[in-house]
């Protein structure tokens, strides 16, 4: 149902909300089992949507632009694909509209409607945060978490720069 794309975008987006520092294209291709190439144009895409930020020097690399707490799984995956939902006949039958859609074509909206309705609800910290016996992106048990902390007036933590960080986060060694 959703692309490679929005796969890879998630995975990194939930990997960065596990770092504590700034996580460079190759650190973040080794954890999330993505081809650099790839993983640079998905970047280019979250960086631009300002899911991702990028940090430039020495100690640069990309961090989270967005409280885990605020981001929504739908907002991952509406950066980088087009939400599934049904707008006309995919027959192009001129009565079919968005609003007169036949029977087949309204339960499939509907269907991905819920979806999209359930992908709304669910934020990053959440998936982090899940009690499951497997964590994302480990093979066996992590020990990483989300310290949830409370963001300056914008939404977002500022560094001294005026810089946009993450919320201070605890992570495993298993990552």
């Amino acid at each position: 149902m959703f692309s490679q794309t929005a796969e890879y975008a998630l995975r990194v987006i939930v990997y960065l909300a596990t770092q504590t520092t700034p996580a460079t294209t190759r650190q973040i291709a080794a954890a999330t089992r993505i081809p650099e190439g790839y993983l640079a144009k998905v970047l280019q895409n979250l960086a631009h949507t300002g899911l991702v930020l990028s940090q430039r020097g020495l100690h640069g690399g990309f961090v989270l632009g967005r409280n885990p707490t605020e981001l929504t799984l739908f907002d991952v995956i509406a950066a980088v694909d087009s939400p599934p939902r049904i707008k006309s006949c995919p027959l192009s039958i001129k009565s079919h509209t968005e609003h007169n859609l036949c029977a087949l074509h309204r339960r499939l909206d509907d269907t991905f409607q819920t979806v999209e309705r359930s992908l709304r609800a669910a934020t990053i910290a959440d998936i982090i945060g899940d009690c499951s016996c497997s964590k994302p992106l480990c093979d066996g048990p992590c020990n990483f978490t989300v310290a949830l902390t409370e963001a300056s007036s914008n939404g977002h933590e500022r560094s001294g720069n005026g810089a946009a960080v993450n919320p201070p986060i605890t992570t495993g060694t298993d990552i």
